[in-house]
């Protein structure tokens, strides 16, 4: 962006008022996020009801955890179970 441009920006947004210029700035910071963050950002709200069945499995899940001092299960084990170990899966970056 050259200095011209990001002139003209400063001036748009000095012609906003408080609320407009929170809006704006909103949606600057809603270009940048990542295209996953972005799509998650755009999903409609999830509008299926909670069942019965939903609730229960959702205390189990909270008793499960609560027996267990509010622990899960270490990766290391879940991968086992499959026979595979953290080093079959290289971090790239």
């Amino acid at each position: 962006m050259t200095a011209v441009e990001k002139d003209r920006v400063l001036s748009l947004l000095d012609r906003l008022d408080s609320t407009q210029r929170t809006a704006a700035v909103s949606f600057m910071q809603f270009l940048l996020l990542d295209p996953v963050a972005r799509a998650a950002a755009m999903a409609p709200p999830d509008d299926e009801p909670v069942t019965e069945e939903d609730r229960r499995r959702f205390h189990e899940s909270q008793a499960w955890f609560a027996e267990r001092g509010g622990r899960g299960i270490p990766m290391e084990d879940v991968l086992a179970e499959f026979g595979l170990k953290t080093e079959d899966f290289p971090l790239n970056g």
